[in-house]
């Protein structure tokens, strides 16, 4: 762009530059013409008048020129500058029988019929070379069409024959396309990136169908011909000579960071970026969609692999950045594009027994949520919807014992025709009538009811409150815990539900909003160090004081995951910031470092920065081992030191060396350093300076 600046800059000075000429020159050819003065050199004597001879055609040098470099602007100009110039050379001839300016006279004609000319030419080439270049570009759009329509047929034939990864190609070049962006990659680079990974498993063409859609496990001879089909795509797209970099997807996006993948075993920078761009997206889509042999991963299961591949399996820089793209993700679009589970194309749930259907989850938080739907009994019954209040990873009800451990699903209760309730988890239910609806409210007798949910959760504690067309009960609900989530799964006993429709509250309730029907229960019984135990039920929805960080400064404190902690960032992490009231995410709050013992990093932004050095030692155990450690909870120690505007941070924990340096680069003097985490209660905390 800078260099665009400067070549129009220049351009239009050289414009100016051929005026001033032009009119310097035609100055002196007046000056001259009329002269009648003489230059003697010797014994030669010149008159002043021939110097217009030299001066006026430097003059119409300047015109044609500007006529052919500037077509339609210096053309306008020259005409615009002869017609001045030319009553004065007929004044001239006429009136003052200045002869010398005859030549003058000609001269303006004959520049003013070369410019008509010159700028018709100049005219006629450029509107040639309009349409070549047009003629081009449709060719290389044709090109472009020709190939992506081929692309796209090849990636139809591959999801055509593996039945179980329909639409893998298409999100996985959708993945390494926004990757891609994040890395500040050109529009050239990201179209390069996202059609090499939308071909990167057209080798699976060549591979029987029989192996590609075996339900189970692969025996090892199946596996090496699996193996094969990065190599057979790359003997297939490198045909294509005019796209090179097609290839490359498919030749190396099953190489591994640190050597150990295939066909080829390269390792780090070795893989072409490409590919290991690819690499991170395909794991990753492949964990988030279904298999033969397995359901979908949970998109916070799939970023726990990314982190504890990052470095072996993927390069790391590119697995932080599919981690902060995930991280972005709150709606949960990054996923294989699938029906709700038990709904279909015209929003029904057809339900018979009770929960023989279920909907996927309605997440119930702080924000009041309310829930619309009609429901018809089906003939000859009093079939009435039902709810499950649950938890798990994934916000799907799981009712084998397999999956359901496997996702962490927790059934908090079942309210079946909306009557009946049983408790399968929760502490304390509290339930009441808060109106009753008479006949003049009921409305016409029809099959077709409608019924309204509203539910609002606050840390530990649940409020439904279900409104039919008889009655409306509210029902309070004390969970285990305040750490675990809550699902509302809607099902029912022999009827139809159909047109459901939610809608929640941007602002959340206040804690009050629900009345307490029993204690909150707590993981921070034990010993108190300097300031306050905390427990943090979820992503830094907590955090101790600040401490004002000084040279020297230690922080000891005892740690433990909670019981319902079970990913690798469910642990402490240390905030440097400043604010006007000492707090975190307080006044004037700014945060300039977040070091999390996991060992993610932290990236640097506009008011510091992070260079941070992470290293396993020899008493690390592995991330299960780790995790696990972690429950079982144990004393934590984090250093600072402190010069200036620098401040040096750090621990070792089970294993995991952290070194976080960090440069403050916005001036300010006033730091904190405050304990947060996820999932995790900190006692014991102890401060010395």
């Amino acid at each position: 762009m800078k260099m665009q600046k400067e070549n129009k800059v220049l351009y239009w000075l050289c414009f100016g530059l051929l005026i001033v000429l032009y009119l310097i020159a035609t100055i002196f050819t007046a000056v001259a013409s009329r002269s009648e003065e003489v230059i003697r050199i010797g014994v030669n004597v010149i008159p002043m008048a021939s110097f217009a001879g030299i001066f006026s055609p430097l003059a119409n040098i300047c015109i044609v020129f500007l006529v052919l470099f500037y077509e339609k602007p210096g053309f306008i100009l020259s005409f615009i500058a002869l017609f001045v110039a030319f009553p004065r050379v007929i004044i001239s001839i006429i009136i003052s029988h200045n002869w010398g300016s005859l030549s003058g006279l000609f001269g303006n004609i004959f520049t003013i019929v070369a410019i008509i000319a010159i700028y018709s030419y100049s005219k006629k080439i450029k509107n040639l070379q309009t349409a070549e270049v047009e003629h081009y570009k449709e060719q290389q759009k044709l090109a472009q069409h020709l190939f992506e329509q081929t692309a796209t047929a090849l990636v139809n034939a591959i999801d055509a024959k593996d039945t179980y990864s329909h639409g893998h190609s298409l999100r996985v070049a959708e993945y390494s396309e926004k990757i891609a962006r994040q890395m500040g990659k050109s529009e050239e680079e990201c179209y390069k990136i996202y059609y090499s990974a939308l071909l990167h498993d057209v080798g699976k063409i060549g591979i029987s169908d029989t192996i590609i859609n075996k339900n189970g496990k692969l025996t090892d001879e199946e596996y090496e011909i699996i193996k094969t089909h990065p190599v057979m795509g790359n003997q297939i797209l490198t045909s294509i000579s005019e796209y090179p970099y097609i290839s490359i997807g498919a030749h190396y996006h099953h190489e591994r960071y640190d050597g150990k993948g295939y066909p080829d075993g390269l390792k780090g920078d070795d893989i072409p970026e490409i590919a290991r761009i690819i690499s991170v997206a395909d794991a990753y889509d492949a964990m988030t969609s279904t298999r033969s042999y397995r359901n979908t991963v949970p998109q916070q299961i799939a970023r726990e692999e990314i982190v504890k591949g990052a470095g072996t399996q993927f390069d790391p820089e590119i697995a932080m950045i599919m981690r902060r793209i995930i991280d972005e993700d709150n709606e949960y679009k990054l996923r294989e594009r699938i029906k709700l589970k038990g709904l279909s194309a015209n929003n029904e749930l057809d339900c018979n027994e009770f929960a023989d259907v279920i909907s996927d989850g309605i997440w119930v938080n702080q924000h009041l949520c309310r829930i619309q739907f009609d429901y018809i009994p089906k003939k000859g019954t009093d079939g009435k919807p039902g709810f499950i209040l649950f938890d798990s990873l994934d916000a799907r009800f799981h009712s084998d014992d397999k999956t359901a451990e496997e996702l962490n699903n927790y059934e908090y209760l079942r309210i079946i025709k909306c009557e009946e309730i049983e408790n399968a988890g929760v502490r304390k239910i509290e339930r009441k009538i808060v109106g009753l609806k008479d006949d003049s409210e009921k409305g016409a007798v029809s099959d077709e009811r409608h019924m309204v949910i509203s539910a609002v959760k606050v840390r530990d504690h649940v409020l439904l409150r279900l409104e039919d067309e008889d009655k409306t009960e509210e029902i309070t609900i004390a969970l285990p815990d305040s750490v675990r989530y809550c699902y509302i799964g809607i099902t029912g006993s022999d009827c139809i539900i159909k047109d459901v429709v939610t809608d929640r509250e941007e602002d959340p309730v206040k804690d009050v909003y629900i009345k307490r029907i029993a204690e909150e229960i707590s993981y921070i019984d034990g010993p108190e160090g300097d300031i306050p135990n905390i427990q943090i039920n979820g992503y830094r929805s907590d955090a101790t004081e600040g401490i004002p960080i000084t040279d020297g400064l230690t922080i000891t404190f005892h740690t433990m995951s909670l019981p319902t902690a079970r990913l690798v960032w469910h642990c402490p992490f240390v905030s440097i910031y400043s604010s006007g009231d000492k707090k975190v995410k307080g006044e004037n709050f700014k945060e300039y470092a977040l070091v999390r013992f996991d060992g993610e990093n932290w990236d640097s932004n506009d008011i510091s920065d992070n260079r941070m050095i992470i290293n396993q030692t020899d008493n690390f155990g592995g991330w299960d081992v780790w995790k696990e450690e972690n429950k079982k909870g144990y004393d934590a120690v984090v250093k600072f030191q402190r010069k200036d505007n620098k401040i040096i941070t750090t621990t070792e924990n089970l294993g995991i060396f952290i070194k976080d340096t960090t440069l403050i680069t916005d001036g300010n003097k006033e730091l904190y350093a405050a304990l947060t985490g996820d999932q995790v209660a900190l006692t014991n905390i102890k401060i010395k300076h």
